[in-house]
């Protein structure tokens, strides 16, 4: 089996799954050893691939979502695995999302196409079998709701003598 592009004379990264896919053959368990996938990485592609679906507008319940703003406010990174759990297995996964919906967007759609995206990318980049993607929407987000508590930030910071102090981000 070639790894190179036809007439490119590039490597080509073949997939994680094998032809035959399925429990009888793995990729991840050959007779030249295993391959382990650690929970954070199913967690990080999962994260990423349900965000890419348009309607999702975060991930996590409200908790989450507040510390992470908070660590986002002091420097930190927010972590794209926020609102993911995940259970890996030798051959298999299962994922559980948390998500805030934009307002508008009908949610079983939307439930439907993260879904989909989700079994796709970890399928593809891991070479699992995932068995369940569980979708609980925690929230809607209003179109007004950020536009509301900047005006109400920047009315607080202000006395009247001064510019409103920037907004952080």
């Amino acid at each position: 089996m070639s790894t190179h592009a036809a007439g490119t004379g590039q490597a080509t990264v073949p997939r994680a799954r094998t032809e035959s896919g399925g429990a009888s053959g793995s990729s991840l368990v050959t007779d030249k050893g295993t391959t382990s996938i650690d929970d954070g990485v199913v967690a990080k592609i999962a994260g990423l691939a349900a965000r890419e679906v348009s309607g999702v507008h975060a991930m996590g319940g409200g908790t989450a979502r507040a510390l992470g703003s908070v660590r986002g406010l002091v420097g930190g990174e927010r972590s794209v695995a926020q609102g993911v759990s995940v259970e890996v297995g030798e051959r298999q996964a299962a994922v559980d999302l948390d998500l805030v919906a934009e307002y508008g967007t009908a949610i079983p759609d939307l439930a439907a196409a993260v879904r989909k995206n989700v079994i796709g990318a970890v399928e593809r980049m891991c070479g699992l079998e995932v068995t369940e993607v569980n979708i609980r929407v925690d929230d809607v987000h209003l179109p007004d709701q950020d536009g509301d508590r900047d005006r109400d930030r920047n009315r607080d910071s202000s006395d009247g003598a001064g510019e409103p102090e920037p907004r952080v981000r």
